[in-house]
C-alpha cells in the first residue's frame, strides 16, 4: 500500500436534509389546516346559479322575513292563522305546490316549523326560492 494513497470513506445517506425538509412540510400543514367544527361556523347560503324557474300553477307562496313574520299568498298571517289556513289548503286540493321565500337572515327553526306545518296537512311539495 502507498503511503500516500487516502482510504476511501464508505458511502452513505445522510437523513438531516431529509428530515429538515419534512419538518418544514408538517408546520404547513399545521400553520394552514384550521381546527373547527362544523356547529362553530356563521353560514351564509350562496345563492344558486343552476336553480330552475319557480313559476309554478296552483301554487301557494309563502314568504318569511328575517324577524319571522308570515305571508300567506302576500297577505300578512299570524302563526295561529299560518296553521289555520294552511290546513284548509290542505284538505282542499294536496296537489298544490308550496313555494317558500324566505329572508337569508330567517332562522332556520322558522323555515323547518312552516315546511313542517305543510307537510302535516298533506302539502308535501315543497319548493324554495333562491336568488
Amino acid at each position: 500500500m502507498h503511503p500516500l494513497r487516502r482510504k476511501r470513506k464508505k458511502p452513505g445517506i445522510n437523513i438531516l436534509p431529509l428530515l429538515d425538509v419534512l419538518t418544514v412540510i408538517l408546520f404547513f400543514f399545521l400553520i394552514t389546516m384550521q381546527f373547527r367544527q362544523v356547529r362553530t361556523l356563521n353560514l351564509v347560503l350562496p345563492e344558486i346559479k343552476t336553480a330552475g324557474s319557480n313559476q309554478l300553477e296552483d301554487r301557494i307562496i309563502v314568504s318569511v322575513d328575517s324577524l319571522g313574520n308570515l305571508l300567506y299568498n302576500n297577505t300578512s298571517v299570524s302563526q295561529e292563522q299560518f296553521s289555520e289556513t294552511i290546513k284548509f289548503a290542505g284538505t282542499q286540493a294536496n296537489t298544490k305546490q308550496v313555494l317558500l321565500i324566505a329572508d337569508q337572515e330567517t332562522p332556520l327553526k322558522k323555515i323547518t316549523w312552516v315546511m313542517d306545518q305543510c307537510r302535516t296537512h298533506g302539502l308535501s311539495k315543497i319548493r324554495i326560492q333562491s336568488r
